[in-house]
């Protein structure tokens, strides 16, 4: 790509992302798309706007972002929003940081070095954007104790920030934990991997005796974990009827007119997909499947809570500290019986993974590993490919037998224009679901556990793919003939370190389209609004509709981590090579805090809240990212043939010290809650009862309290209630 060429790219994503604001400030104005950019304060029942319509300005929503404070993030979207913004933050100051020092100390180093040999991706190409790299260093030259030096500049701020954030995150987790509000997870603890039931008891019975035995004082009831899978249907059944009902309902109201007051019954077809079978009245219909579904499922009930009891249960306790000391105590001699957790939020509970026992559980894990290294390297092999053939030209050059074929002019356009990115669109948003499902089949009981898991393979699937991949393959592909003349380690070696600054201005394109055009979408929301507008105008009869055709989900950790990180990775990885993509990075984490700062204020609603035990995760994904910096630079001084190059190898070392630190320090109050954060008073005395109930799945929920339905699952032990 020549200078006029990255200009002109740069320039369109730039023209876009100014439509796209000026699209957000128009329609974010209108009182009819308050639902689109403003669902998380109109659900806290909140104003829209705090200042009112009238006295609102363009620039109104940056200002609002800039003078929000984290208290203000926390109260809106909870603590994990919060981190997620340290994780900015924190990434944005290494950048300028090491900006500061780097810009104007490496870049007249390269700009002013005119002699020996210039290196380039390919013959003719070498340009501008080359001469403000490494690429334009003499092999051997003194200029080059200058990138040494900012190698070590960028590792020390990074172990810096790193360190202040991972202290501020644990602060702010201890913080939301001893909050004096009531949270009914810190009253339970999740029971796996129960033994056999002895003769004579039942699996409650097991329970109940064995955690009253240890904890006679605090202990409250138990709540056997059962197979519901029989009982979800039928109450995901009967809630898709009672939405009919209530469509058919709402369609039959609407049809009553001045004219006509009786109005037209709305009529359906019972058979597939309603296209075909006896044509009945809908409302009539669908209420004698709503009485028949109530029998059905109090009937499964009843089965599901006798007859599916399963190996796991959820433990209560009156005190929230004996809670927390019980959560991360050992119970029993053998690890595969009576192992433990603290509870998360009730509705983060994975149910059917509870039951999966000690080993079964570890043989999945080793076999998704398995699965996901198989995936990746798959993965690479297509993205690979669609890199290297990214135009016409080097298809035919060395697969002449598609001469035939190219030469049709329609097949050309469809294969040079559409072709690379629909493969890489379809391979990419595949991936995410795909690797959420992996992370779940591993035995994984918590939806932000699965997330977290899910995001940490698509930070590698990304990092060894879409970086690693698209460099290689661009690189072996370019220089095929040279390689095959010469087929050795050091020859590759040779053209992979020659060809990383070229690489550079790719990813410089890559990451400027990333932060104009994705954060451009993302503030108007276009899509969200097209599809909610749509859906209001065709589809929604009912006010749960609507409802369901506005929410706006959460922020995402699984897929926008992992997307983050691609870009610190690529930023870290030419940080010294070439300076100059240094304020493309900062300008992406930047955009990126104001944009979705903005968002976390007044468009998502976190689905979960795990206190910031993401933190952890990110914190050792930035060290990975940074470890693969050091060992990239290692290499390309080795090829510049510097002799101090081995002075280079502590980076690497000194990550892994500073990694192992930080776990031992800050990592075991992620993992369980410290006693002395859960020591602290509480606003009022707990109800027990409503806790107790607040994990009972809703397809097993019933309105009486002591129904003896529940009484086989449920322990009914005495109780006492002590203040915590």
């Amino acid at each position: 790509m020549d200078f006029s060429s990255f200009l002109t790219s740069l320039g369109t994503s730039f023209v876009i992302f100014l439509v796209l604001i000026i699209v957000f400030v128009c329609l974010s104005s209108r009182p009819g798309n308050n639902v689109v950019y403003y669902p998380n304060r109109i659900l806290k029942g909140l104003e829209p706007l705090e200042a009112g319509y009238k006295s609102r300005n363009p620039f109104s929503w940056i200002k609002e972002a800039l003078s929000s404070s984290e208290g203000d993030v926390i109260t809106m979207s909870g603590v994990d929003t919060a981190v997620y913004f340290v994780f900015l933050t924190t990434v944005l100051g290494i950048l300028v940081l090491s900006g500061i020092i780097l810009l104007p100390a490496l870049l007249p180093l390269s700009v002013t070095d005119n002699g020996g040999k210039k290196q380039t991706t390919s013959i003719g190409t070498f340009n501008e954007l080359d001469k403000l790299s490494m690429a334009n260093i003499t092999a051997k030259s003194s200029r080059l104790w200058g990138f040494f030096i900012a190698c070590y500049w960028v590792s020390i701020v990074t172990f810096v920030l790193l360190w202040r954030a991972y202290k501020h995150v644990a602060w702010l987790r201890a913080e939301a934990l001893k909050s004096p509000d009531l949270k009914p997870e810190q009253f339970a603890i999740v029971v796996r991997d129960i033994p056999p039931v002895p003769q004579g008891q039942t699996r409650k019975e097991q329970v109940d005796s064995y955690f009253k035995a240890i904890y006679p004082e605090t202990f409250y009831r138990s709540m056997v974990v059962t197979d519901n899978k029989e009982v979800n249907k039928i109450w995901e059944d009967l809630k898709g009827y009672e939405k009919k009902l209530a469509r058919a309902e709402a369609i039959y109201a609407g049809s009553k007119t001045t004219a006509k007051p009786e109005g037209t019954r709305p009529t359906n077809k019972t058979g597939f997909l309603g296209l075909i079978g006896k044509k009945v009245d809908s409302i009539e219909y669908y209420n004698e499947k709503v009485n028949e579904l109530v029998v059905k499922l109090e009937s499964e009930q009843k089965v599901t809570l006798r007859e599916k009891q399963q190996g796991a249960a959820l433990v209560f306790f009156s005190n929230r500290v004996v809670a927390a000391s019980a959560a991360q105590s050992l119970h029993a001699q053998i690890v595969d019986t009576w192992s433990v957790f603290d509870a998360p939020e009730p509705c983060q509970l994975i149910w059917p993974n509870l039951k999966i026992r000690f080993f079964r559980r570890e043989l999945r894990q080793y076999l998704v590993y398995v699965i996901v290294a198989l995936t990746i390297f798959f993965y690479m092999i297509p993205i690979t490919f669609v890199s290297a053939f990214t135009t016409l030209d080097n298809l035919v050059k060395y697969l002449p037998f598609i001469k035939p074929i190219v030469r049709i002019k329609v097949l050309r356009t469809v294969l040079e224009a559409y072709l690379p990115q629909l493969a890489l669109i379809i391979f990419l948003a595949l991936l995410p679901k795909l690797l959420l499902f992996l992370s779940k089949f591993e035995g994984i009981p918590t939806e932000s556990h699965a997330v977290r898991a899910a995001s940490g393979k698509y930070f590698y699937f990304t990092v060894l793919n879409v970086f690693i991949g698209v460099t290689i393959g661009g690189t072996l592909f370019k220089a095929f003939k040279r390689i095959q003349k010469n087929p050795n380690i050091n020859e590759i070696a040779s053209l992979l370190a020659e060809s990383l600054p070229g690489n550079a201005t790719f990813f410089l394109t890559y990451v400027a389209l990333k932060f104009f055009v994705g954060y451009g979408l993302e503030l108007s929301r276009i899509v969200p609004l097209i599809i909610y507008h749509l859906k209001r105008k065709y589809l929604c009869k009912t006010e749960a509709e609507l409802k369901d055709a506005w929410a706006p989900g959460d922020l995402g950790y699984g897929t926008r981590v992992p997307g983050d990180m691609l870009i610190l990775t690529i930023v870290f990885c030419y940080s010294v090579i070439a300076p100059v993509i240094i304020p493309f990075g900062a300008l992406y984490f930047g955009l990126g805090w104001l944009i979705l700062r903005n968002q976390a204020l007044k468009v998502y609603v976190p689905s979960y809240e795990s206190y910031g035990r993401m933190w952890p995760h990110i914190h050792n994904r930035i060290l990975a990212s940074l470890i693969l910096y050091q060992i990239t630079m290692f290499g390309y001084f080795g090829v510049q043939k510097f002799y101090y190059t081995p002075f280079l190898l502590p980076l690497p070392i000194l990550s892994l010290v500073f990694g192992f630190v930080c776990a031992k320090k800050f990592y075991p109050a992620f993992q369980h809650t410290a006693l002395e954060v859960a020591a602290p008073a509480l606003k009022e005395v707990p109800n027990m009862e409503l806790i107790f109930r607040s994990f009972v799945p809703p397809s097993l929920s019933s309105d009486k309290i002591d129904d003896d339905r529940f009484e086989d699952a449920l322990s009914q032990v005495s109780r006492t209630t002590s203040s915590v």
